[in-house]
């Protein structure tokens, strides 16, 4: 099991009581797909998350499992809803931005597959 540690910031109030594992390692893809978040609530009490990213190609497989732009459009309401009220910041506004810039980025890749017939398969 891989820790990830890219969230953490030193000193931060959150971040460095969250832990990241990497449950699986690469698929045919080259990346992973499931993932533990742990963190421990108020109370002490352990509460964690498993994430399941889409493993394999959909007219193989289906859909079984979350995609980057599902997670990215999560992260965009948060930060849009933060924009939208008493935390707005420059610093969320950026990350906003940049977000919103991924997602275009994947969107527009999807695109290009679908155009290409290759969407939901292993072909370039």
């Amino acid at each position: 099991m891989r820790k990830l540690t890219d969230h953490i910031v030193t000193g931060d109030s959150a971040n460095h009581q969250v832990s990241i594992a990497v449950l699986d390692g690469p698929g045919q893809g080259g990346a992973c797909h499931e993932y533990r978040v742990a963190w421990a609530d108020l109370t002490g009490a352990p509460r964690e998350v498993d994430i399941h990213f889409q493993n394999g190609p959909i007219k193989e497989y289906g859909v079984n499992g979350l995609t980057h732009e599902a997670l990215l459009a999560i992260v965009i309401d948060r930060l849009r809803s933060f924009q939208a009220g008493p935390y707005a910041c420059e610093a969320n506004d950026v990350a906003l931005v940049n977000i919103q810039t991924a997602l275009i980025s994947l969107q527009l890749r999807t695109r290009e597959r679908i155009a290409r017939g290759v969407e939901g398969t292993h072909q370039k």
